[in-house]
């Protein structure tokens, strides 16, 4: 039975791979924080609570690292773990940088030094292209991040590489585009949407209060993107990969697949814009190259734009009919 260690574990897709990789039949432990109240409806609505070990540790602290890799030598250790919301990166460039940043340099010294036979895998982001100056992004397009959150995650990227080549220690990358679901963080514009959405469905709001919407992005399913995670660490040779569908969507696109679900055509006396909402420094669009991991890995998305849409406001709306 291969061992695998799971950060980012009360997240969005630390549960979506712990799920994954127990199907796999791996003996799966999540990391998660010291938490005086944690919070477990993640791990729950994929109903794998009492099948992963949970284990406490921070990444952001070096010592629990080395007891950790030192204790369970793990075949596999993916670190999705970060601070993962870009707007609070400004407010929060110390917290960060120092999850973003230095937690993979935490992971990593640990690896090198107690059990350099486990191979790595690092979240890295779409947000490090920034704005890009080519129309698709992929392995070879220069990096340009616009905030702290994609400038941390950069040398979380480059520190992966660095140890690759340095000690020759399995160690990769996937520059994941964004990826939602049904357990996707409220703050994130797909699910402040569909949860919006369904409040209003039910009478309980009748507003969403939204930044930039003709900001476009490359949207996909987090439950597609973590095969490609697991795919990445089963080759003989570590490389780094885009991870795309290579179709572009606006923040308008969701909001008018989200309120035709619930039969609204006409959604912007719902929609209410507050310049408070939109970055300082702006990233307007986002669209991934994804050949590379199709044409070497197989890897490709298994459901589309509008299909996930539907998916998140149709399970927001009975999140909301169980509470009556």
């Amino acid at each position: 039975m291969k061992t695998a260690i799971v950060t980012g574990m009360t997240g969005q897709d630390g549960p979506y791979l712990a799920k994954f990789l127990l199907e796999k039949g791996y003996k799966v432990y999540g990391l998660i924080k010291r938490y005086s109240n944690p919070n477990f409806e993640n791990i729950k609505y994929l109903n794998i609570e009492n099948d992963v070990e949970l284990i406490t540790g921070d990444i952001t602290d070096d010592g629990s690292m080395y007891q950790i890799i030192n204790l369970i030598k793990p075949d596999e250790f993916y670190n999705l773990a970060a601070q993962s919301f870009v707007g609070f990166s400004w407010n929060l460039n110390k917290v960060t940088t120092n999850a973003n940043a230095l937690g993979p340099l935490n992971i990593l010294n640990a690896i090198h030094f107690n059990s350099p036979k486990t191979k790595f895998y690092q979240a890295s982001t779409s947000e490090m292209f920034g704005n890009s100056k080519v129309e698709f992004q992929n392995e070879s397009t220069p990096f340009t991040p616009r905030s702290p959150y994609g400038i941390a995650k950069l040398y979380g990227h480059w520190i992966t590489v660095n140890f690759r080549e340095s000690y020759n220690l399995y160690t990769c990358s996937g520059i994941l585009f964004n990826h939602e679901s049904p357990i996707r963080g409220k703050e994130f514009v797909t699910r402040k949407i569909t949860d919006g959405v369904a409040k209003i469905k039910n009478k309980l709001s009748d507003k969403i209060i939204l930044g930039n919407i003709n900001a476009t992005r490359d949207w996909g399913f987090a439950g597609d993107y973590v095969k490609a995670m697991w795919l990445m660490l089963q080759q003989n040779i570590a490389d780094d990969y885009v991870i795309s569908t290579g179709i572009k969507k606006s923040v308008k696109d969701v909001l008018d697949i989200a309120f035709n679900e619930i039969g609204i055509n006409d959604w912007t006396p719902y929609v209410q814009i507050n310049s408070a909402h939109k970055r300082p420094a702006e990233l307007n669009a986002l669209l991934g190259d994804s050949s590379k991991v199709k044409n070497n890995l197989g890897w490709e998305p298994s459901m589309k734009f509008e299909e996930l849409i539907k998916f998140m406001v149709k399970e927001d709306l009975k999140r909301y009919e169980n509470r009556r």
